[in-house]
């Protein structure tokens, strides 16, 4: 099959499927426990019909808008991260402060700042500054998806979440796909023959296609009912919850006792 015709193909089937997740988004109600997370999909969709336009019809853009869509697309996972790390303590939550979700965020934002400086990937340096940088952003949020992944799936028995949770749904299509994006960027460094590079951009096509067709397969089923924390994760919990009220009430006496010194002197 020549390469355009596969290209065509697997542009297609990414559409369709994009098409299939973002309707069964609505059908079963996800954006009111995962709203960013629809958005995300909503603006995957939009950019596979606009990117392909711009190709088609706007060629000498298609560089510019290339570089805005690394840009919106690291943003959104972030927030996707951000509402996943969040949505996984549902059953905790009354326990929790409402600083709990800054908190939450926050985290998420500290681990990219920690991969940031090990994401540059070898052969990336001769490209120009700006181009560098936004590959460099693109690593990052792939290594972190990878990482938030891997990290669900190693504490599922303690956040007691499994394969059919939509947590894990979610962070299994993204970390399946970032992988393979990781594996195809590293390659691309080795390559000297264009038809290579095509190829591999193609496998990185395919993997996307097959997180949309998993997202597809979970979200056409109801999602399971979600299982209460183990009591060693609910302990451990109430211990970091009680030892942080504890810290901020410790604090704010302190300073309410240095400014009640302040206005008797």
């Amino acid at each position: 099959m020549p390469a355009m015709n596969l290209d065509n193909t697997l542009w297609l089937a990414s559409f369709v499927a994009e098409v299939a997740v973002v309707g069964l988004l609505l059908y079963r109600h996800v954006w009111r426990s995962l709203p960013v997370f629809c958005v995300y999909c909503a603006w995957s969709l939009f950019n596979t019909v606009g990117m392909y336009a711009i190709l088609r019809l706007f060629p000498a853009g298609y560089l510019t808008a290339y570089l805005t869509d690394i840009v919106a697309d690291s943003g959104l996972v972030f927030g996707v991260l951000i509402e996943l790390a969040w949505s996984v303590f549902r059953p905790f939550r009354a326990y929790l402060s409402r600083g709990a979700l800054v908190v939450v965020g926050g985290s998420v934002v500290a681990l990219g700042a920690v991969i940031w400086p090990f994401a540059s990937i070898p052969g990336f340096s001769y490209l120009p500054p700006e181009w560098h940088l936004l590959m460099r952003l693109q690593q990052t949020t792939d290594i972190l998806r990878i990482l938030f992944f891997l990290a669900l799936a190693g504490c599922s028995q303690l956040l007691s979440i499994g394969w059919r949770d939509r947590e894990m749904q979610v962070a299994t299509g993204l970390g399946f796909y970032s992988l393979v994006g990781i594996a195809v960027a590293m390659l691309h460094t080795h390559l000297t023959v264009w038809s290579q590079y095509a190829h591999l951009n193609q496998v990185e096509v395919a993997s996307y296609v097959c997180s949309l067709m998993y997202w597809v397969y979970s979200f056409a089923q109801k999602e399971a009912e979600r299982q209460e924390f183990t009591p060693q994760m609910q302990n451990l919990l109430l211990a970091v919850a009680g030892a942080a009220r504890s810290t901020r009430v410790g604090l704010t006496d302190s300073i309410a006792a240095r400014s009640s010194k302040s206005r008797e002197g």
